[in-house]
């Protein structure tokens, strides 16, 4: 086991996994993978057409263009971390998901840290990208209501 693998094992935001470490403070399905002197990151998200509740109807202009504008922001999150090296995302859709693989230095010391900063963004720019008006389902929607009420008692 590698000193990155070891950080990995001993930080309590991850669980091991058959692929890799699993972070345990995200809402959707993320993994790390440690190769040598890199991570690569995994985020699977639901697109906008699998956010909301079956009798919802996404238009294909509104799912493409939501699904565009996630790609281009996500190429942000090379600024989330102070790795030296870090691979703009590769975003694209698998069925009813986005996945997002990111790789970026393993900074020894700080390779936990870098991984869920860089799932933290990928979660954070798909749920600040839901298109108001639709009726989601309720995994998601729970997600909403709490932003609100955090948003509420901050106010």
């Amino acid at each position: 086991m590698s000193d990155v693998e070891r950080e990995f094992a001993d930080d309590p935001r991850f669980e091991a996994a058959a692929s890799g470490y699993v972070p345990t403070p995200n809402d959707w399905d993320a993994a790390v993978a440690v190769e040598d002197d890199r991570l690569r990151v995994t985020v699977r998200l639901p697109t906008l057409s699998a956010a909301v509740r079956e009798s919802e109807s996404v238009a294909d202009v509104v799912e493409d263009g939501w699904f565009e504008t996630l790609e281009l922001r996500l190429e942000d999150a090379t600024n989330v971390t102070r790795a030296g090296e870090v691979d703009s995302p590769a975003t694209s859709r698998e069925g009813e998901s986005v996945v997002v693989e990111a790789a970026i230095e393993a900074r020894e010391g700080n390779a936990p840290s870098d991984a869920l900063a860089v799932v933290n963004y990928v979660e954070g720019t798909w749920f600040e990208g839901i298109v108001p008006g639709y009726d989601y389902r309720p995994d998601v929607q729970d997600l909403r209501d709490r932003a609100a009420g955090r948003g509420r008692t901050r106010s």
